[in-house]
């Protein structure tokens, strides 16, 4: 049992945690959620001793070993597996000891505790965990020296898994991973046999791989049983609750109080209009449900959408040095209406695949042909590093407007879904979400057909990620998306292609299948099946089939996606329209807008019900026909 009472923490004078408490049974699997900011790291300092609490305390069962990953991704020469098996300081320290000892006391002793700790084992549970993070045994012996920062992160993430502390505490771990390795650590997390506590803001492995949330909102933590999908639904019912009961109070109150102010002046009036008082005093208040508003994010429509195909590779190879291609044999087409999610681990080629549609790399050998007048818009990651770090986003976008008035300039700012109070922060003093949703307002500036994002999650919390995918939704043009959030991609694309072998082909599955595909493919590396050329053929074929089958569905495709886009708008205006029309005092200080705001709440449920059967309907016609 870990118990945290009444805990308060602030950072450069922030208050951060006020009077917090939670507690987590031993071996729960746990998801520390909340929006950015709003202190999770902090906790995490507070928990491991790293900063100290202004109030409250932390019970952890004695002994009982912590374990997060190290800020400092290891550079040394040590080899992946060296770096791995040494993070177990208890059998580093025992293998050493009886390379000297004596006494046949102590060697008995050392043996033992060696057997205990199944140090015998390590080795290769070490290799496992390295593999499934995705390092093959060659990559294992080499230095870290020799990986890039990302990759030895997840050295330093296989280092704290192997000595399977009792308390394991992951802050964003996903952020540093590909899809498969994040998949991998899903299944891993879900089967560990001690506490977990993890920050994310994946959806999926938060509806996996946890057993529980624990929500820091408004400085507070909160305790939910289940998943993260359960926890909105408690989440949303408990808020709910909340509004009627703060409506029932303010009215109870208001009732009281019109007795004592008409009252409290009359003598034969004066007793019960002190009991009111009392009464009134008593009675409380219930607090508000405050909710953060989540800035929106918006990509400009393109002025002219170019005829399909807007790319077309045929032959095509590229790489980074001459002869050397990462990707050959590239013989595909883009239309303007696709939505691609590029699948493959990470170093198979697809940012670099990315990096060849959008211009930054010429062909090696081939061609490829885009449209007229095309205009793409990139955004990466490690293009965070190109924003000026003195700069606000009022003067990185004004330059793009140089004979713009103000407003319009900061009008297109906003856009970009970033506050008022944002859009005079230097680039520096900005969160990582924000920095994001600056380079992708920039990346899109000039509204683009086609929009490529290279893992654009991974500084956005769910909310965003949520706000993300209706942007997506809503743009007019064609996408190709790189991502670990399977969330994300399951709602905006409809096409995967496959990056692996040197080249680039269409994955004919969906997500649930990549999965599958990607957990036999970990049991049997070193057992591939041999397919006859026949068959082979035939699956070419039957690809080909499928890919024409869904390029035809794509205009019904589309009116599906703009129906759940609209259903999702229709939602949240109702809930908007319910919590208004849940007020008393509308009804009584301004009836006629009460009616009129009744009267759009039933045509707003009219619309949805006649979106909700279209798209039942032209979602029964979609997959009768991709099944025929």
């Amino acid at each position: 049992m870990i118990t945290i009472s009444d805990i308060s923490a602030r950072i450069a004078g922030r208050l951060l945690l006020d009077h917090a408490s939670v507690s987590l049974p031993s071996g729960t699997k746990a998801g520390l959620v909340g929006r950015n900011g709003a202190g999770k790291s902090t906790l995490f300092r507070v928990i491991t001793g790293d900063l100290g609490a202004e109030s409250g305390t932390i019970s952890i069962p004695k002994n009982a070993r912590m374990g997060q990953v190290k800020q400092e991704a290891p550079g040394t020469e040590d080899s992946l597996i060296t770096i791995v098996l040494s993070a177990d300081k208890e059998r580093a320290a025992l293998l050493a000891e009886a390379e000297t000892a004596t006494d046949p006391h102590r060697i008995a002793e050392i043996q033992m505790r060696l057997v205990d700790i199944d140090a015998h084992s390590a080795e290769a549970r070490a290799a496992s965990i390295l593999s499934g993070l995705g390092f093959d045994q060659e990559a294992q012996a080499r230095p870290a020296s020799s990986f890039s920062g990302g990759w030895r992160m997840r050295v330093a993430l296989a280092s704290v898994l192997f000595t399977e502390p009792d308390l394991l505490l992951l802050d964003e771990p996903t952020n540093y991973l590909d899809l498969e390795g994040t998949m991998w650590l899903e299944d891993y997390i879900r089967r560990y046999p001690h506490t977990v506590i993890i920050i994310s803001h994946d959806r999926d492995l938060l509806n996996n791989a946890v057993n529980s949330i624990v929500h820091l909102d408004q400085k507070k933590l909160t305790f939910y049983r289940g998943n993260y999908d359960q926890f909105e639904r408690q989440k949303a019912e408990a808020d709910e609750l909340q509004m009627k009961a703060k409506a029932k109070n303010d009215a109870a109150r208001k009732h009281l109080q019109s007795f004592i102010d008409r009252f409290k002046a009359k003598a034969s009036k004066a007793k019960q209009a002190q009991s009111r008082v009392k009464a009134l005093e008593r009675m409380g208040t219930v607090a508000a449900v405050i909710e953060d508003h989540v800035q929106p994010i918006t990509f400009p429509e393109p002025e002219k959408q170019p005829a399909s195909p807007i790319v077309a590779i045929s032959g095509g190879a590229v790489g980074y040095e001459p002869g050397k291609p990462i990707l050959r044999g590239l013989n595909l087409r883009i239309d303007n209406d696709d939505r691609i999610a590029l699948l493959g681990s990470n170093g198979n080629g697809k940012s670099t695949f990315a990096k060849f549609i959008s211009g930054r790399l010429a062909p090696e050998s081939g061609e490829m042909r885009l449209a007229p007048s095309l205009k793409i818009g990139f955004f990466a990651q490690h293009q965070l590093d190109d924003l000026v770090p003195n700069e606000t986003p009022v003067e990185h976008v004004r330059r793009l407007m140089p004979t713009e008035p103000e407003a319009k300039v900061r009008a297109r700012v906003a856009q970009m879904g970033l506050a008022t109070e944002k859009m005079a922060t230097a680039a520096k003093d900005l969160s990582g979400g924000e920095k994001a949703r600056l380079l992708m307002g920039l990346a899109a500036f000039h509204a683009p057909n086609l929009l490529i994002l290279d893992e654009p999650t991974n500084h956005l919390d769910i909310d965003s990620r949520r706000a993300l995918i209706e942007a997506l939704n809503d743009y007019d043009g064609a996408v190709i998306l790189i991502s670990h959030d399977r969330h994300l991609i399951e709602a905006t694309v409809d096409r995967l292609w496959l990056v692996n072998n040197g080249t680039v082909t269409s994955f004919e599955g969906d997500m649930e299948e990549y999965r599958d595909l990607i957990v036999a493919s970990g049991k049997k590396k070193d057992d591939e099946k041999q397919r006859q050329p026949e068959e082979q053929s035939s699956k070419a074929d039957q690809r080909k089939l499928n890919a024409d089958k869904r390029a035809s569905l794509a205009p019904l495709k589309k009116k599906i996606n703009e129906i759940e886009s609209l259903t999702g708008k229709l939602e949240k205006l109702i809930q908007a329209l319910d919590a208004e029309l849940a007020d008393p005092a509308l009804y009584e200080k301004a009836p006629a807008k009460a009616a009129e705001k009744a009267k759009q709440r039933g045509e707003a449920a009219a619309k949805l019900a006649a979106a909700e059967e279209q798209w039942l309907e032209l979602s029964a016609e979609y997959e009768e026909a991709m099944a025929s």
